[in-house]
């Protein structure tokens, strides 16, 4: 779980930069808030279809989504066990 972080915590912060620095080396007569503008919106953008697509890939893996397990799910990890021990 905290390779993801880190490759995430890596990856947009460093896509960010790359579109800002290359926007402004494409570009040079926009001004500085304009690619940065331009790159918020690519990052975000990457990132909303980052996250459809493993929602769909979650969605359609499981049968009925908030009872079955992941691969690497436990008993002791199971949201639906949690909500039951709370009960």
């Amino acid at each position: 779980m905290l390779l993801p972080l880190a490759l995430g915590s890596l990856f947009f912060p460093g896509l960010f930069g790359l579109c800002t620095w290359g926007l402004r080396r494409a570009r040079p007569a926009w001004t500085h808030n304009d690619c940065v503008l331009i790159s918020t919106r690519l990052v975000s953008s990457v990132q909303a279809v980052l996250a459809t697509g493993s929602g769909i890939i979650i969605i359609r893996s499981c049968t009925h989504v908030i009872t079955d397990r992941g691969l690497g799910e436990s008993l002791g990890t199971s949201l639906l066990a949690a909500s039951s021990r709370q009960n």
